[in-house]
């Protein structure tokens, strides 16, 4: 067996090229660490390895020695030429190789053939039916293309089906027997032809389509037609012209179509047909009946769209008499004749379409029709006016409820109350809304009722007046009165806001004996005292302080009588008027403040010698007493220090003397 040691040189090679494993590599190290031998030996492999290597790294071998060596290998390999050379080529190539892997293929295929006889039987089978086949009268109508295909596939089968499954020992007239039974079918299909409904009818050609007639000039299918808008002054009168001017004209009116407005204006539509020649010169008669607003004229070219009409009338006559003649022979399916009067009814359908859009077309072509609008003047003129008025009335009275109830009361067959609401606040106002609807020939006495329930402070009317059946003015239209619609607003007078405010200030010597006279003035002058107050003050002035209401027109009496008081002094008025709306002015309210004062002594209790000696003796003792607290301030603030001062001092001195000593 074979150890490290024997195959020292062979393991140290290994070992330097690294191609040893981690246990053949465990292994020689454990040798050398045993064996000195091999250990000098492996030393000097590895010195003569590394001088190898400094030796050698160096060296480069010449190149020409390289181009020497590779010539002499090029000279050993032998060169082809020719057709050999080009063969080899093109075996390289893979679309050869694919193309001669085919052709190998299917030459195994055609030997395969061969050996089994397989073409030879199909061959003989195809020529000994085309013998057996009687020739096709000349007479025939040529097989269609699907029909030539059809028997080309069935005797291929047949063939076929000979190689396959007849045993050469079939007699010839059987052969024959069934080739003339498939020649006669064959001849029967090529015979029989179907149509749309798949019903077999004899052959026949094909009827053409009829053509379409190019149209002539002379012969163009126009339709004309115009429409006309006319302002008249009658309708009636301009449709008896129209209907005589068509009859002039050899034409006729068609349609009359008329509707009255409210305001009894007529407005409508006549159409009439005239012949197109005389189309313009019946026009010409129509825009003298009136006042011309619009006219258009029209032609309509309908030639192609008639003859292809008519082209296509022509063939469905055709199919329907073919459909008529399938019928009668009463040959096919019972299914298939239901399919063919299914489709004789839809082309009887679509002839009478046909039928009916040229008889259309006919009689367009034959008049041209002229569509008059007719309106009478002034065909927006209102039929007549409704006036509707809208009052709104302000009430101030004592008692609001009370107020409320007897509107409320007027509820009759002419007076209808449509909404009425009485609130209260949490103040305790109180007031009231009512709405009432009046007839128009009962308005005038139920407002003037109603303003007599209170005092009026604002009375406003709204008249609209509302065209009917039109718009704009008209001196024949009717003026109606619709129902009065009243909105009623009822307040406490102390609610009311005063039309004019005053405030004046009144000087006199007794103001309590002048406060009253006041009064009795107020309530001479209907006036009412709503606030009043009396103040005296330590100098002897007193003040009466009085806030009345009363009506505008006592105001002025009023104010000449407070010269009597006193002196008037200060007096400022401000007027609120209100623009747009009714005011009563002669019971409006107007609120009067008035001041009452005396001028009281001259020289009051606190300016005499006393209260000047007092004040005196006042200021002085405050001073003193001022005075004595800056005092304690300071020597509160300065006795510190002093005690500081005395107590450094002797100290000091206490301390000379011990140093004396």
């Amino acid at each position: 067996m074979a150890t490290v040691h024997n195959e020292i040189d062979n393991w140290l090679v290994a070992d330097l090229h690294g191609e040893l494993s981690a246990d053949e590599r465990s292994a020689l190290h454990t040798h050398l660490v045993d064996c000195a031998g091999c250990r000098k030996t492996h030393q000097a492999t590895k010195l003569m390895n590394k001088i190898l290597e400094e030796t050698l790294a160096q060296e480069k071998p010449d190149p020409v020695f390289e181009q020497r060596m590779l010539a002499e290998f090029r000279n050993r390999i032998p060169q082809r030429s020719g057709f050999a050379k080009l063969l080899a080529d093109l075996m390289h190539m893979r679309a050869v190789q694919i193309a001669a892997v085919a052709a190998i293929l299917l030459t195994l295929v055609q030997v395969g053939r061969m050996i089994t006889g397989e073409n030879m039987i199909a061959v003989r089978d195809r020529e000994r039916y085309v013998q057996a086949q009687p020739a096709a009268p000349q007479s025939r109508v040529a097989p269609s293309q699907p029909a030539q295909a059809g028997t080309l596939a069935e005797s291929d089968e047949l063939a076929a089906g000979r190689a396959r499954g007849f045993a050469p020992s079939t007699p010839a007239s059987s052969l024959a027997k069934e080739a003339k039974n498939k020649t006669e079918s064959f001849a029967q299909a090529e015979r029989t032809i179907v149509t749309g409904s798949n019903i077999p009818t004899a052959a026949e050609p094909a009827p053409k389509p009829a053509e379409t007639p190019a149209p002539e000039l002379a012969n163009r299918k126009l339709v004309r037609n115009a429409t006309v808008e006319l302002e008249i002054v009658s309708f009636d009168n301009a449709v008896q012209k129209i209907t005589a001017f068509a009859n002039e004209e050899h034409g006729y009116v068609a349609t009359t179509d008329s509707q009255k407005q409210a305001n009894g204006k007529l407005r409508g539509q006549v159409v009439v047909k005239v012949l197109p020649e005389n189309l313009d010169h019946f026009l010409q008669k129509v825009r003298g009946l009136g006042e011309l607003k619009n006219q258009t004229l029209g032609t309509e070219d309908v030639t192609k769209a008639y003859f292809d009409t008519d082209a296509r009338l022509k063939n469905a006559h055709v199919m329907e008499q073919r459909l008529i003649d399938m019928l009668k022979t009463k040959t096919g399916k019972v299914s298939d004749l239901l399919q063919v009067e299914r489709e004789l009814g839809r082309v009887r359908e679509d002839i009478e379409k046909m039928q009916g859009e040229l008889k259309y077309w006919d009689s367009q072509v034959q008049f041209a029709t002229v569509t008059i609008s007719l309106a009478e003047k002034d065909m927006e003129e209102p039929a007549a006016f409704l006036l509707k008025e809208r009052s709104q009335l302000a009430l101030y009275a004592p008692d609001v409820e009370k107020i409320y109830n007897d509107v409320k009361s007027l509820t009759s067959q002419k007076v209808q109350i449509t909404n009425a609401q009485l609130n209260r606040d949490y103040s305790g106002r109180i007031s009231a809304q009512v709405s009432v609807l009046i007839a128009p020939e009962e308005s005038d006495a139920v407002i003037a009722r109603v303003k007599g329930l209170g005092r009026v402070e604002n009375f406003q009317t709204q008249t609209e007046r509302v065209a009917q059946g039109g718009t704009g003015m008209s001196e024949n239209a009717k003026t109606k009165r619709d129902k009065v619609e009243l909105n009623i607003t009822i307040s406490r007078e102390e609610q009311e806001q005063a039309l004019q405010q005053t405030s004046l200030r009144i000087r006199t010597s007794s103001v309590d004996e002048k406060a009253k006279e006041l009064r009795v003035l107020a309530e001479k002058e209907g006036g009412r005292i709503r606030n009043s107050t009396f103040s005296r003050d330590p100098d002897g002035r007193e003040f009466a302080n009085l806030s009345l209401r009363m009506p505008m027109k006592n105001y002025s009496v009023l104010m000449q009588s407070l010269n009597s008081l006193g002196k008037v002094e200060n007096v400022s008025v401000q007027r609120q008027d209100r623009t747009g709306a009714q005011i009563d002015e002669a019971n409006a309210p107007a609120d009067i403040s008035i001041q009452v004062y005396s001028q009281g002594n001259i020289v009051s209790h606190e300016s005499g010698l006393l209260a000047t000696l007092r004040r005196t003796l006042a200021q002085s003792a405050s001073a003193i007493m001022w005075s004595l607290r800056m005092i304690g301030v300071a020597i509160a603030f300065l006795a510190p220090w002093v005690v500081a001062i005395v107590v450094i001092v002797w100290i000091t001195k206490r301390a000379i003397r011990a140093r004396g000593k």
